[in-house]
């Protein structure tokens, strides 16, 4: 009977050991799986986090390359020098004369044809001052027009009617904002007094230029 009894002892000792080393087990390899898990979670968002600095990056590039792109397409800088004006400067007044006998036959608009009567006679005269100043200067001018000026000539030369008066104070808007920024470039900051004093000269004449394609451009609009 004690035998009886210690052994059921022994036994209920034995099936409450294995019974802790299972749990202790279980509980261990749930550790294990939780730590797993924990650090897979910290990778995976170690890993987002990289993705995410790394495309902040790729768009500041992207935000640089395109800055640097408009910068590149933006323009030759308004030249102070006196050949790099005079050039320029020929350069638009031959475009003036060329659109304004153009314009004068075939435009439309009654102030459209007035307009551009003035621009070929005025920009004719200041052209030819320009001329007297190169020549003083022994600076070869332009005598033909630039692509960019080759390509309105082209433009004008297929449009008609109202198309062709819109088309031609359109370019005329945007020419005089540029010759304007030009001449006041060189009156105020220009390297040869002669030609600081040619520009200081036209530039009222030419702001008024501007201020009247402005006004009959609105019209047509």
């Amino acid at each position: 009977m004690k035998r009886l009894i210690t052994f059921g002892f022994f036994g209920a000792f034995l099936t409450i050991s294995l019974f802790g080393c299972n749990s202790g087990n279980q509980n261990t390899s749930n550790s294990t799986n939780l730590n797993r898990a924990a650090t897979n979670s910290n990778a995976a968002l170690n890993t987002s986090n990289t993705a995410v600095v790394v495309n902040t990056n790729n768009m500041e590039t992207g935000t640089m390359n395109s800055n640097a792109m408009s910068s590149a397409n933006s323009g030759a800088a308004v030249p102070t020098d006196a050949n790099g004006f005079m050039m320029r400067a020929a350069e638009g007044g031959m475009a003036e004369v060329e659109a304004g006998k153009m314009a004068a036959a075939k435009a439309q608009n009654a102030e459209v044809k007035q307009f551009a009567q003035q621009m070929t006679a005025e920009h004719t005269r200041a052209n030819n001052e320009l001329k007297t100043l190169a020549s003083k200067k022994t600076v070869t001018l332009p005598t033909a027009l630039n692509a960019e000026h080759q390509a309105m000539a082209q433009k004008l030369t297929a449009l008609s009617g109202a198309e062709f008066d819109k088309e031609y104070m359109r370019g005329q808007v945007e020419d005089h904002e540029k010759t304007v920024a030009l001449f006041q470039a060189q009156a105020d900051g220009g390297t040869d007094a002669e030609a600081k004093a040619f520009a200081a000269k036209l530039l009222p004449n030419l702001k008024m230029h501007l201020e009247m394609a402005r006004k009959i451009n609105g019209k047509l609009q």
